[in-house]
Formats: structure tokens, sequence, C-alpha cells
């Protein structure tokens, strides 16, 4: 019980269970290794029911459904029951909910919605709304991203509590206490539909200093019998008393909150629980004795929550995020952004992989997950890709052996989803083929197009409007003829690469809206390649201009040194001197500042300036009717291919980085650096997971008075999709095709973290040196760079951002299939779409739900303001007839995790202090017009009916 006239102190019990870290996912559920750590997640699940069983007054929150789900399949009926009465009494409750905790610097906002979806489900599923989570529980994540603010409050959470900020930004709010306020998440969402309550936990997720009682900790339990010289009863009482008067101090409302707990802590939940009974005994029992005003209850953080509601008072607003977090003056956690870059981008490239299978699965129906292939399953890749959201999986903070297991899930993710694709791709293209997935093209290797004469490549294209794609295949040394879906001889190249002698065959695809075509490709007997061949540049001195160019852009390059020079936008005569070269920090191993090295997590350069990888590049130029590139090779390390297509709006920046050598005994962090005349004022702009976009100034925090003590590593952000800088005229954006840490150091520049090799660990636990000497070594990746006037580069970069993210799924096969119906003549193109979504609006997700349900979202991908034209408005949509797969009988919409109807979910409402937020009032659901305003998400349940055969 609370008493309103007292301080009252809320203990949640709790533990922090990270799915992977030091041990893998299956070490830790097992208990496997505890020499490495100990911990043992269904044992601790064991123990806390056990536990909560003796003693009706406590209670315990759980968070990882990753792990809950495991131990939950293999309990009896009877325990399940028991459990189930446990959280229909509110003595287990699920905070947060998510499959995992995940990261919220390296995630994208499609994934984070997935695996919130996957757990939060499970718990709808198992225990009805008993089993929902009224609050957001982010406690270990390192920095706090404002879109994830705002999709909490659009899954419908009350409020979030984490427990990392920075340092000095913490020190200012204990003064002023602000450590409670309202996050206004979106600047183009109307409040409250992105405002989210928001509490920084007073000691990061931990107990209190000596109140650890814990197996994995050594402080002192309560001893109460007076004879024993071990009696500390009334001095741990008092101790208390004053601990929590003092921490009550930091905050508005008569209510505080400790976290009793932590990593992996309650394997044997009694120690826990029987001191905690002790310790509100007696600390309750000092309110008749001494007429204390501290009253100490088990609680919950939806319980504390509630309190500070029914409280009443005007919350402050905050309208940015909290990144980047540094735990002390040269500890800035800001390395992570980049650690592990090739599984940072298998991640990401999974994400991709997984809506194709998805949508497939919608599009087909029931014939995907049974037929002439085998039985394909989209759930064990959405259950991989939920696990690397992790915040130790994506964000490359785990130990080598435990990444490893991660790129493991995730493989073993994608059979049963080519499995399906396969079904999938036969049923509705009418042809049972033997299909076959390249999926090493990022190097060049596919034995089908390698080796066959003939062959044919099926596009798949996941967006809701057409796309024209150049396909690159690697092919045999021979001439090639390219059909499309109509038969007619589409322009075709064979292009050697210099790297490795071998050849590529390129064509220019065209594929419909959410849907395939098929081309075919065969071999001209006896005609020898045209093919075009890099030609070095010192074979031809007196030519002074190095250039690639296309309809809408030039890009000139010093023919010197062999580095990018300028970059010219033909369509708006727009010219911009850009100069672009790799350089590297050397890392920190500690100095008389402090002792703090580069790792893992942290980022501290030894000095402010990089070394540059090379002044000069060896250049060869390659030019075809369909591709110019100019190929730059830096160092035995470091290269880089500069790319225009043939009706490209953006200049393609594909780098190779690494083995980087560390014989020198120097560890290294690699950046890409863009140096232009741009009048930038200090500012510079990136993306929060892949969504909304935030204006970063260099030094300087929006809340506090920034004291900036690492001038590189504390003005370094996350950079899921991009990051771009601009004067009043011309905006250069650069586009990522994974998560990087990115900055502006100084005007008119602009750099991206590529790769890093460090010598030593960080101290953060993990206790591993960043070596990656495996595959994760040598990275490959893409910049994709854009230059444009300010008031229409908007439409630019969230176009080209899409078809980064749901990029085309090419798969070969042989030809000359049997037909999958006698009765249906085969096709050689399929569009699950009637029309086209208009540009602004995004397919977010189209996926099987259950037997005839599917799940569906729709966004609008353009903030407010953004466009000068009409992206940035509203846009109404038909769902009645849209898509050609299937028929929708029933629509109902849900809120954004789909958990809840949205017009009967409702959230605790807060009065900021910006004025009241009017709640919008649902209107009835007419699929006929579905509208969406700038940056929304819509989501919906729909049931269908299949469509036969074609």
């Amino acid at each position: 019980m609370v008493h309103p006239d007292m301080l009252n102190v809320h203990l949640v019990a709790h533990t922090h269970d990270d799915v992977g870290w030091l041990k893998t996912v299956d070490q830790y559920f097992y208990g496997i290794h505890n020499d490495v750590q100990h911990a043992g997640v269904q044992y601790i699940l064991d123990s806390v029911i056990s536990s909560l069983l003796v003693e009706p007054t406590r209670r315990f929150i759980y968070v990882e459904i990753a792990f809950f789900s495991r131990w939950w399949h293999q309990q009896t009926n009877a325990t399940q029951e028991v459990v189930r009465d446990l959280v229909r009494q509110g003595r287990l409750e699920f905070a947060n909910g998510g499959w995992v905790m995940n990261d919220e610097a390296a995630t994208h906002y499609g994934a984070i919605i997935d695996q919130m979806t996957l757990g939060l489900r499970f718990l709808e599923d198992t225990f009805g709304k008993d089993g929902r989570p009224r609050v957001a529980w982010h406690i270990d994540p390192f920095g706090h991203s404002r879109e994830q603010a705002s999709l909490f409050a659009q899954m419908g959470f009350d409020g979030l509590f984490f427990g990392r900020l920075d340092y000095q930004d913490k020190r200012v709010r204990e003064e002023n206490l602000g450590l409670e306020q309202v996050w206004r998440a979106s600047a183009s969402l109307k409040p409250p539909v992105a405002d989210l309550f928001t509490s920084v936990l007073p000691n990061i997720y931990n107990p209190p200093e000596k109140l650890c009682w814990d197996t994995l900790c050594a402080d002192k339990p309560f001893v109460e019998d007076r004879r024993s010289p071990e009696y500390n009863a009334e001095e741990l009482v008092n101790y208390f008393l004053q601990l929590a008067t003092a921490q009550g101090q930091h905050f508005r409302t008569n209510h505080t909150i400790m976290t009793m707990g932590s990593d992996f802590q309650y394997e044997n939940a009694n120690m826990w629980f029987r001191n905690l009974d002790r310790l509100i005994q007696l600390v309750n029992a000092q309110q008749q004795a001494n007429g204390s005003r501290v009253n100490v209850l088990y609680s919950t953080p939806a319980c504390y929550l509630w309190e500070l509601n029914k409280a009443n008072l005007t919350w402050s607003v905050k309208q940015d995020d909290f990144f980047p977090y540094a735990d002390g003056p040269h500890q800035f956690w800001t390395g992570y952004f980049s650690s592990r870059p090739a599984l940072k981008r298998y991640e990401r490239l999974s994400y991709n992989f997984l809506q194709v299978c998805n949508q497939l699965e919608a599009l087909a129906g029931p014939a995907a997950n049974v037929g002439p292939y085998g039985s394909g399953d989209s759930a064990p890749l959405n259950e991989a890709m939920a696990v690397l959201q992790h915040h130790d999986a994506v964000s490359g903070t785990s130990k080598q052996h435990v990444a490893d297991d991660y790129a493991r899930q995730l493989a073993a993710g994608w059979d049963p989803c080519e499995v399906l694709l396969s079904n999938a791709l036969a049923r509705l293209s009418g042809s049972k083929e033997d299909f076959t997935y390249c999926r090493n093209l990022n190097v060049s290797v596919c034995p089908l197009s390698q080796t066959a004469k003939n062959f044919q490549v099926t596009i798949y294209n996941p967006l809701g409007r057409k796309i024209n794609w150049m396909v690159r295949l690697p092919v045999s040394k021979h001439g090639f003829v390219v059909r499309d879906p109509n038969g007619t001889v589409v322009p075709s190249d064979v292009v050697i690469l210099p790297s490795s002698d071998g050849q590529e065959l390129l064509f220019p695809a065209s594929v419909p809206a959410l849907g395939f075509s098929i081309y075919s490709v065969s071999q001209v007997p006896g005609q020898r390649p045209h093919t075009h061949k890099p030609q070095p540049r010192s074979q031809r001195p007196w030519s002074r201009v190095l250039a690639i160019q296309n309809e809408h852009i030039r890009a000139r390059f010093d023919p010197d040194t062999g580095l990018l020079v300028e970059m010219e936008n033909l369509d708006q005569n727009l010219l911009l001197p850009v100069r672009q070269a790799f350089y590297w920090y050397n890392a920190s191993v500690g100095n008389n500042l402090s002792a703090q090295v580069s790792g893992a997590y942290i980022f501290r350069p030894n000095q402010e300036k990089p070394l540059m990888v090379s002044r000069w590049a060896q250049t060869r130029l390659v030019k075809t009717p369909l591709v110019q590139e100019v190929h730059q090779n830096f160092s035995a390390w470091c290269s880089q291919v500069v790319r225009l297509y043939r009706g490209q709006r953006h200049l393609e920046l594909e780098w190779t980085v690494g083995p980087i050598p560390v014989g020198d005994g120097w560890g290294k962090e690699i950046i890409s650096r863009f140096d232009t005349v741009l009048e930038t004022k200090g500012l510079f702009y990136t993306d929060s997971n892949g969504r909304e976009i935030l204006e970063r100034r260099r030094d300087y925090r929006p809340t506090w008075k920034l004291n900036q003590t690492e001038t590189v590593a504390g003005n370094y952000y996350p950079v899921n999709s991009r990051i771009y800088i601009r004067d009043g005229n011309m905006q250069l954006t650069v586009l990522t095709d994974r998560s990087q840490g990115g900055s502006s150091l100084r005007d008119g520049s602009m750099e991206l973290m590529v790769h890093r090799r460090l010598l030593k660990d960080d101290g953060r636990g993990v206790g591993e040196a960043l070596l990656e000497d495996g595959l994760g070594r040598w990275v490959r990746g893409r910049h994709l760079v854009l230059l444009d006037k300010v008031r229409t580069a908007a439409t630019g970069h969230r176009l080209q951002a899409e078809k980064e993210v749901l990029a085309p799924q090419v798969v070969l096969a042989p030809g000359g299939g049997a037909p999958y119906h006698l009765k249906v003549a085969p096709r050689k193109q399929f569009s699950g779409l009637r029309r086209e979504l208009p540009p602004s609006v995004h397919l977010l997700t189209l996926a099987r739900w259950d037997q005839k349900t599917l799940l569906l979202r729709l966004e609008h991908q353009f903030a407010v303001g953004e466009d000068s034209g009409n992206l940035s408005s509203p846009v109404t949509l038909d769902l009645t007839d849209l898509f050609s797969a299937f028929t929708i009988t029933y629509l109902q919409e849900t809120t954004l995790v789909a958990n809840q109807l949205r017009a009967s979910a409702s959230r605790l409402k807060w009065t900021p202090n910006t004025g009241p937020t009017p709640l919008p009032s649902p209107s009835r659901l007419d699929p006929a017009t579905i509208t969406l305003q700038p940056m929304e998400i819509r989501t919906f349940l729909a049931s269908v009916q299949w469509e036969e055969h074609g």
C-alpha cells in the first residue's frame, strides 16, 4: 500500500537478462560456461516463480521474451496455470515485452517494430490483456533515440524507464528535478500521439550500494538477532532511511523507485526476497516506533507510473534525444555506432530479405508454406532478426564467439525463407523452376550464372512502386543476350573487374510494384564478349580530365591524385567542389588525462586530426553505355569504386576496407570523409533509426551547457541511413547501407566511420579487444551521395533510402521448369498491387498473421514541411481492391504492434508545460479512405481470401 502523506519507496524486483553478450543466447538460457559468467535464465525463472508463491505481497517484473517464451514451452500444464494466476494477480508483471531489449543507435525502425511485435504477440496469445506491458523498460541501451520513444508511444505504452544518460545531463537533471518529463518524440505527429512520459532511474538499474542480496553479490543479509555479533538490522534500516530520503530529494513527487536486481540475478530468488521482506517489514515498523515518514513496498514500474500520473503535475517537455552517451569526461560510447560493420550489414540485408519473405508468404497464401520445394517458414528468420536487435548484438558489443552465433542464427533463418520464396514464386509465376539463391553476389560469386549457357533471372520488388534496377551478375567469358518478360532484347554490358579479372554482366530491369519480372539470359555461341576493360590512367597522359557522367550527374577527379574533387547536378545546374578520401584515427590506449582506451563501445582517438590512408589513389576507368566507373586503389587494404549507372541520380561509392593492419601496435578507426566549401555554421543532420531527421550542432547539447572534453568522439552521432550538410541553397547527403557513426567536425565537412580494429578492451565488461580476426576483417559497403537544392533534397533522399533498405531480391534458375498448374499458363511478370502506391506512402509490413489474416502497415514516409511539392501533405488510399493476390473481407485497425484495437486503446494522459494536448477522436474505419498524415504509420489486421490460381 502507498501512503499519501509519506515518501513511498517502490522496490522493483527484476533481472536484466542479455539475449547474448559474454555467452550465446543458448549458453545463457541453459547456464552453460558458468566459468565465463555465472548465468542461467531457466533457473532464474524457476526460482522466481517458486519464491513468488511463498508470500503473496512479493512482486517481480520480467522483460526478455526471447528467454521467457523458451522457458514457457518447457513447463508442464500445471506450472503454466500457476504462472497465469500470478500474471492475473499482478504478482508477475511483464515490462517492455519485446523479444529483446533493443539497441537504439544501430537499429532500423522497421526491425524494432518487428521484434516488439513478436514479443508482445507471445504475451497477448499466452496471457491476454493481463500480460500486456504498460511501460517500456530500456534500462541498459547506451543512449536513447527520439524515434524509439515515438515508436513506444505509438505502441500504446504509458511511459518509458531507462538507466543510462550522459553524466553531465544527469547531474543537471538531479539539481533541477528534471529526471522525469514528457518526451515529445516527433516533430510531425500531432501531440500527444508521440508524447511519452520518461523517467530516468536513479541508479542505472542496479540496487543501491550495500543492498544487493543475490548469490552474485557480497552484501550482508539482515541479521535481526541482537545477541549475534553479526547483528546489523538497525544499522541497515537507518542506512536505508537516509538513502531513501536523499534519493527522494531529486524527484518531484512523494514517490521514488529502487531497482532491486541486476544482470542475471535471482537465480536463487529466495535470498533476494527474504531480505526484501525483512527490509519492508523493519523499515515500515519505524513509522509506529519513531514516527518515520518513509513507506516501503513491493511495486512495479507500472504501479510507480500510475502514482506519478495521479499526482496531477505539469511536466517539462524534451524534444531532442539522449545521444551521445558518456559516463565520464573521456568516455563517449560512440564507437559501437560502427563496431562490427560486417554484422551490421548482414543484419540490414536480413531485414530486407525477411520483408521479401513476409510479402511473398502473404501474396501466395498457404501455397508458400507447403509446396513443391518443401515447407517454407518465415518464423525462424523473424526470430533471428529479433535477437539481432538486442543491445549487444547489432551494436557489435558482444564477445566474438557470440557475434559468430548471431550470424549463425541469421543464416539458419534464411534457409526456410528460401524454400518459402521458391514455393511462392512457383505458385505466382505458374512454373516450377530449379530456383537458386546467390548469397555471395557482393563478392561476385554465383555458380549458376558463371557456368550456365542459359538461365533466367527473377527480380522481385518489395516496394509499392515499380522500379528500374541495374542487375549485376558474375559470368564466364562469353557474349550474352538478355530478354525482358516480353521477349524483347534489352541492352547489356559485360564489365571486367580490375580486382579479380572476373567479369560481370549488367542489364537494366524494370520490375512492377510488389511483384516480379523474369528476364532470360543466353550465351551467344562463338561470340567473344564485347567486354569493357578498365583503362589504367598512366596509359593516357595527354588526357588531363578524369571524369564520369550520365544524364543527371557529373563527377570529376584530380588527374594527379585520383581523388574525387567535384560533383555536379546537371538537372539543377548545381556545382560543388567536394573532396572525398579515407583517413584513420589512431585509437587511444590511455594518456595522462584518462586511462580510457578505444574499444567496442568507446570511441577515443589519441589525437584530433586523423591520418590519411593515402594521399593519392591508383585509378582505372571503366566506361560503357550502361555504367561509368573510377576504380581507386588507396592501399593494400583500402579501395573504392565510384560509379554512375545510366539514369541514376546519385553517385555510388563502393568501398572495400580490410584487413586493417595492426602489426605496428596501433588500433585504427577508418573514416570516409567528404570536404566541401558549404558554409554549414556548425550544423549537420542525422536520421533517427532511419525515420525522422534531427539537427545536430558541433560541441553543443540542446538541454544543458556542454563541457566538451572529447572534440571528435563527443560529436559523433548514430547514422542509421543518412547524414547531410547544407547551406542556404545546396544540400549534400550521404546514404549508408548499414548503421555507422558519423559527424561534421568542421564546417563543410562530413565523415562516416566504416571500420575499426582495436587492440585493447575498453573496460565495459566484454573483456575482449575488437580484433575481428574472422570474416569480419574484410568489409565492403556503399555510400550513395546526393547533391540537391535544399528545398527538393528530401524527395531524393527519402525515395532513395527506401530503395536501399528494401532492395529487389534476385533469384536465378536454369529455366525450363514444369508448369505449376496444368490449367494455367506461366507468366513472366506479376504485380501484387492493382495500382501503385503514391511516392509518399511506404508499405512497411505485409505479412501473414494467422491462417486467414494478414498484418498490414502503411507509412507516410515524409515529415511535415520536408518537401516543397505535395509529398509532405496528407495522402488518402483506397484499400478495398488495392491488392491483386487476395481480397480483404474484413479490416481492423490496431496499435503499432497489433496487440490492441486502436479504437479501444488508451494511454495515461499527462499535462506538459506547453499546454494541454487534445486527444484526436478516432474516426470510423472506412477501407476506401485510409488517410495518412506526415510520418504516420497505420497498422491493420486484414481478413483475406486468396485468389484461385492467378
